[in-house]
């Protein structure tokens, strides 16, 4: 998902599972930081690298994709971006134990470990549950690719990709465009979209994710389908705006959990019924065709709470880390999300290194007593 959907989207639904204005923008805020909270920006703040929970495109060029380099980039992908669905999956067909890890590190949405990520922000802090909400959403719109480089698991069968255009009762298909220029934005009246360059080698990090179908998962009105490696070339049709419905729906649940008005959190469950009135305006603004939806949920954050978000500012936070003492930081804005994501990240590569998958190293739950 995109900043408007992890910044705008997750302020709207903190505000409608009764957190007020000023803990909404925090828990907003430590979602969208997730995907800015590089190794870069730690060393500039000075903090550890362990809590990175996201790779700059820089960065990405000069990783090691041997063991330990994989073991690194799947560490902060699978656990921030691509959570597992199922760590126990078994293919339909008999397949190599290498093929079968990747396999299995497959995204999804409500898995088990959707339920340990909620559980874990559970009476921590604001930030750990922006965190959680990252996760929680982006198992949504990532769902069917994994974060780890793969082109067995992440590639795709081009010919048999089609946006699904609303056509009367129906829909028709369109054949989308691409180029590989990273900086080049995407086309969208033209149907010209930027993705990863295709390769021959299996863990380039080109088949990270769904970089080989470019933004396709995370623009909110798009229907499409497609052929993935990894589903014995069967279709997969993605419908973007009902996932991100019940992601959004997911996240109420999941944050009147943590705001203390429910006694559970489970999978499946969506409040739908905490959207009822303004319904509507959800559907208009996920299925509206644009790029950046951010102004229509900002609109929306502001009716609700009568308090208009301040834009999501990377740098917010940065000097009140970097001027704090040692014994401090860990009560800064920015300590907090840094404790947050290194429990995270503990948590999930922890329980991938326990399924007897080695993909992400060996790991401990810092969170457990018995570890």
């Amino acid at each position: 998902m995109n900043a408007d959907f992890h910044y705008y989207a997750t302020y709207c639904a903190a505000i409608l599972a009764g957190f007020s204005h000023e803990e909404s923008q925090t828990i907003a805020y430590s979602d969208n930081f997730v995907d800015v909270c590089s190794r870069s920006l730690l060393s500039h703040i000075g903090g550890p690298d362990t809590a990175a929970t996201t790779q700059l495109s820089l960065e990405m060029m000069d990783a090691r994709t041997d063991m330990i380099g994989l073991q690194d980039i799947t560490r902060i992908w699978s656990s921030f971006h691509f959570l597992p669905r199922d760590l126990n999956a078994t293919p339909k067909k008999r397949c190599s134990k290498k093929y079968l890890s990747k396999y299995r590190l497959i995204c999804g949405p409500d898995s088990d470990l959707v339920e340990q990520t909620v559980e874990l922000a559970k009476d921590t802090s604001l930030q750990a549950i922006g965190v959680a909400m990252h996760v929680v959403s982006d198992t949504w719109a990532h769902q069917n690719f994994a974060g780890t480089p793969s082109m067995v698991i992440n590639d795709i069968t081009e010919q048999y990709l089609f946006e699904m255009e609303s056509d009367g009762d129906g829909y028709k298909d369109i054949k989308p465009t691409f180029r590989h220029s990273a900086s080049a934005p995407d086309d969208l009246d033209a149907h010209l979209y930027t993705r990863s360059l295709g390769t021959g080698s299996e863990n380039n990090i080109m088949n990270l994710g769904h970089g080989r179908i470019g933004h396709f998962p995370d623009l909110s009105f798009l229907r499409y389908r497609y052929v993935p490696a990894w589903a014995d070339y069967e279709e997969i049709i993605k419908d973007n705006p009902s996932d991100f419905k019940k992601a959004f729906c997911q996240m109420i649940t999941a944050l009147k959990y943590l705001h203390g008005d429910s006694d559970s959190f489970k999978r499946g469950v969506y409040d739908f019924e905490a959207i009822a009135s303004i319904e509507d305006d959800i559907e208009t603004i996920l299925r509206k065709r644009q790029a950046d939806a951010g102004d229509d949920w900002k609109a929306l954050g502001t009716r609700l709470s009568g308090y208009e978000p301040e834009p999501f500012d990377e740098q917010a936070y940065q000097k009140q880390y970097m001027l704090a003492p040692n014994y401090e930081k860990d009560n800064t804005f920015l300590g907090k999300f840094i404790n947050a994501a290194i429990a995270h990240k503990s948590m999930v590569t922890a329980q991938i290194f326990r399924s007897g998958n080695k993909l992400a190293g060996r790991s401990i739950d810092r969170n457990r007593k018995e570890d």
